[in-house]
């Protein structure tokens, strides 16, 4: 082993690996990626439920008898918006709620079990969904959305950095092994 290796392997070494120092930030990651797959698993199982003609009725009537005094105006919005929506449209509603309930819960728990596939997994994932964020919080403007944006787009440099530290000690660490 020439000079430069050996410090190269004596500082791998020494430093600790970038992973463990990123494992609170993975374990944040992944807590909200399972907590947004359950509460979209709760939206799967209302629209499920909300697709009987029955079901969806009650919560129209409902919702037409609730004395609301302060959100009267949103209150009638919501059962307008529903009527027309109808019932067998919260089937789809329900299946791509189900769909992303899927692929959150994979990231969450790819993330918590410390697997390399999972930060880039998320990155694809949570970065594919960008451009839509922005254009919705462009055209439809909420401080929600605005968060939701910034929010993914933090998580996807913030992944970026970890998983390319990540494969950066691991080709350091098989390059010292091997001389």
């Amino acid at each position: 082993m020439s000079e430069i290796e050996n410090i190269v392997a004596v500082q791998a070494v020494a430093r600790p690996a970038p992973r463990a120092s990123h494992r609170a930030g993975l374990r944040v990651i992944a807590t909200y990626e399972i907590i947004k797959t359950v509460c979209l698993l709760l939206v799967a199982a209302v629209a499920f439920h909300l697709d009987r003609e029955q079901n969806f009725e009650r919560l129209v009537h409902w919702l037409e008898h609730l004395s609301l005094s302060d959100s009267n105006g949103l209150r009638w919005q919501m059962v307008s918006m529903l009527q027309e929506f109808g019932p067998s449209r919260f089937v789809a509603v329900g299946l791509v709620a189900l769909g992303y309930a899927v692929l959150f819960g994979i990231e969450g728990v790819g993330l918590l079990l410390g697997k390399y596939w999972a930060e880039w997994f998320t990155v694809i994932a949570t970065a594919s969904l960008i451009p839509i964020e922005l254009y919705e919080t462009l055209h439809r403007f909420g401080w929600l959305k605005l968060a939701a944006l910034v929010g993914n787009v933090a998580i996807v440099v913030y992944l970026v950095r970890v998983a390319l530290q990540t494969r950066e000690t691991r080709r350091v660490a098989a390059h010292a092994r091997t001389h």
